[in-house]
């Protein structure tokens, strides 16, 4: 079974079975705008590495799509620099035996994809990203 945990700023997605756990990938966590100015001052290596990413995000240049609920994701209908249009459907979720599509908000490319099919979510996690 594959699962995504959060833990001190980073997605873990693991896939357990038989009591033994592996790590499948890693990705950084969104920080709140709240929260932004904190981390820094706790981390004195982590603002050089954090800024590029934080500056696209800053600027409107893209837009990350987080789950609405929890599920499955049945199919991922996109590839990483696609070009979409808005209200493009980008991820089928199914959750309570109900498949949701996941639309693009807006027209630009696909940046990063964070999840694949048969994978497991909550609600908030970072689905896919359009630039």
């Amino acid at each position: 079974m594959l699962y995504r945990v959060s833990l001190n700023g980073k997605i873990y997605e693991v896939e357990v079975e038989k009591g033994e756990a592996v790590i499948q990938a890693e990705f950084d966590a969104a920080q709140p705008q709240a929260n932004a100015a904190p981390a820094p001052q706790a981390q004195a290596a982590a603002p050089a590495a954090s800024a590029p990413q934080a500056a696209p995000a800053a600027a409107g240049s893209a837009a990350a799509i987080n789950a609405p609920m929890p599920g499955n994701i049945n199919a991922v209908k996109v590839t990483s620099g696609q070009a979409v249009k808005k209200g493009e459907v980008l991820i089928i979720l199914e959750a309570m035996k109900m498949e949701n599509e996941i639309v693009a908000p807006k027209d630009g490319k696909i940046g990063q994809i964070f999840v694949q099919k048969g994978a497991t979510v909550e609600t908030g996690s970072p689905l896919i990203e359009v630039l």
